[in-house]
């Protein structure tokens, strides 16, 4: 079932939860609604299952409008973070509640119940807990039996919220993986929302990026990551430097007098001493010993940022280095740049806490602020 949202607003007294938004969702697609706390994406889903009415616009469930449709009558499945399953109930009646609380003339005989709950046992891989009850399972076992008890009725629209949110992390990354292959066997058109961008990345075949109840970006995981639409993007999608700057002539020049590095930028080459805003991950660094008297000829100034470090984490293959800017006006939070280099690296180079480098950013991604007229 493909789902179109056309022109969303929503809003909670002063609160505007959704801006005017719009997104076609296709038939069989795994969506993942990605942003930070208070963004809109949990008002989103809840419009799309019925459970809240937009203030305008419409929802659309393969080409038909459904927005004043009663959340019983949409064929949705939900499934919440913190399970929602019956305390009293075993697993096997849990799962089977959906079809015996369907009208008498649409509800299966008990012969049909019991082969559909064990057949959605054995999909989930839990067929040997249906006589447990919740309160007996483990994090990770109760929000599969939620999602057998959701796949129950046969929804058309499989609607999750943040799913995964209250599991530690080895069974989030496990059930991710999970999801992704169930998925892929049943093919229900499904929008899970989540503010974790691994997840995101990792599951969905499109990621919609949401801020301030308005839609940033929509696009699969590479494209979101490889070629984020906006500032927020960039900043959100993982660990990012932020560094503030000019535009000259198609090059952003960023820190100042011997400090400065110049940076290709040529989608800007039309920009005149605009202020910049360049964005560099710390994997996307080079990093070598500072030597004085190493500064490029034609300019007096270092190939790259030279900052002290200050700390190095050596985690399994990765060492993640903490650095001040030498120009820095004082040590703090804001002026920390981080860089990521393979453990190998580090040991090789036998750095050291309190030498100075040079940073050289391989790849940045530069946005300009027009100046204003």
């Amino acid at each position: 079932m493909s789902i179109e949202i056309r022109n969303v607003n929503k809003q909670f007294g002063d609160f505007h939860a959704l801006r005017d938004v719009s997104l076609d969702i296709q038939s069989g697609e795994l969506v993942a609604l990605l942003g930070p706390s208070g963004c809109g994406k949990t008002t989103l889903l809840r419009i799309i299952a019925g459970l809240e009415t937009p203030d305008q616009g419409s929802i659309l469930f393969s080409g038909e409008d459904t927005t004043d449709v009663h959340v019983r009558e949409r064929q949705v499945g939900f499934v919440f973070q913190h399970y929602a399953l019956f305390r009293h109930m075993t697993v096997f009646e849990n799962v089977a509640f959906g079809l015996r609380v369907k009208p008498r003339s649409q509800r299966p005989s008990e012969a049909q119940i019991k082969s559909k709950v064990h057949e959605l046992l054995s999909l989930v891989q839990l067929d040997w807990l249906a006589d447990r009850y919740p309160s007996q399972l483990s994090g990770g076992q109760r929000q599969r039996i939620a999602l057998a008890r959701a796949l129950a009725v046969e929804p058309k629209v499989l609607l999750l919220d943040e799913p995964f949110g209250a599991l530690d992390a080895k069974v989030r990354k496990e059930l991710r993986r999970w999801l992704r292959r169930l998925h892929d066997e049943l093919h229900v058109t499904s929008i899970f929302v989540t503010h974790d961008q691994e997840e995101a990345l990792e599951v969905a075949d499109r990621v919609v990026l949401m801020n301030g109840g308005q839609v940033e970006q929509i696009g699969s995981p590479q494209q979101v990551w490889d070629q984020p639409a906006s500032p927020f993007v960039y900043g959100f999608l993982g660990d990012v430097n932020l560094f503030h700057g000019r535009v000259e002539q198609g090059e952003v020049v960023i820190g100042s007098g011997q400090q400065g590095v110049r940076l290709d930028s040529p989608e800007h080459r039309d920009a005149e001493d605009a202020k910049a805003f360049a964005y560099v991950r710390p994997h996307d660094f080079e990093v070598q010993r500072y030597t004085p008297g190493s500064e490029a000829s034609d300019t007096g100034r270092p190939s790259g940022i030279v900052a002290r470090l200050s700390r190095a984490i050596v985690v399994g293959p990765i060492a993640r280095l903490e650095l001040i800017p030498e120009d820095a006006p004082q040590a703090g939070d804001q002026a920390v740049i981080e860089a990521q280099i393979p453990a190998s690296q580090y040991r090789e180079l036998a750095l050291m806490e309190g030498e100075v480098l040079v940073l050289t950013p391989r790849k940045a991604r530069v946005f300009v602020e027009a100046p204003v007229a």
